[in-house]
């Protein structure tokens, strides 16, 4: 079994338990008023197994799984031995990264709180735009994909977008910084990464 399968069996477990348990989702969101006064840092990662509501945690898995085991297999082949302890770790990085600024910014806000895996689940996305920029990404409501290296900036541009207008209770900046987290953590264990997306996108 991947370790993509197992944490999206976990993370669905633990979800829909969730869903039926508010003190659960009490205890695992992610919650910057307790995490400073009462250093619940779990709460970093832990929210990424809990989610808000079935589509939430849907949306997020089917992604997980359509990306996970491709960007899992590039980082074995890439850090061999290694390779899968550093997909976790940048898995869980981004989800705890991804809500970093909030932390700052709600520590004195009770009512500040978020959930779900989406930060984890864009870094690894971005991961595979990285490994294979003109890949398809598709949509559920649309019938051919387009070419990642599209839809990356697009992407990012309509986070950014979204998180000004806030309107809406959906972690936009979270989204944002866990795809630029995920293009970025590959690189650092091996720089050579970059002249071959460069390459990859000019086409050499």
């Amino acid at each position: 079994m991947s370790i993509t399968i197992l944490i999206i069996g976990v993370t669905t477990t633990i979800s829909l338990f969730a869903l039926s348990n508010s003190q659960w989702i009490y205890n695992l969101l992610y919650y910057p008023y307790r995490m400073w006064r009462y250093k619940e840092w779990h709460r970093s990662v832990s929210c990424g197994f809990i989610h808000a509501d079935l589509m939430h945690l849907l949306f997020n898995m089917y992604a997980l799984y359509g990306f996970g085991e491709y960007v899992e297999n590039w980082f074995s082949g890439l850090y061999g031995p290694w390779g899968i302890t550093l997909y976790v770790i940048m898995y869980f990085g981004a989800i705890a990264l991804a809500d970093s600024y909030n932390l700052f910014r709600h520590r004195d806000d009770i009512n500040y709180r978020s959930l779900g895996a989406s930060g984890g689940v864009s870094a690894v996305i971005f991961a595979s735009i990285l490994f294979h920029p003109y890949g398809k990404i598709g949509f559920l409501f649309l019938p051919v994909g387009i070419p990642s290296i599209v839809f990356g900036p697009l992407y990012l541009f309509y986070c950014v977008y979204m998180a000004k207008r806030g309107q809406d209770n959906i972690g936009h900046l979270a989204h944002f910084t866990g795809a630029v987290f995920g293009f970025v953590f590959p690189i650092i264990f091996e720089p050579r990464l970059i002249p071959y997306f460069i390459g990859q996108v000019l086409g050499q």
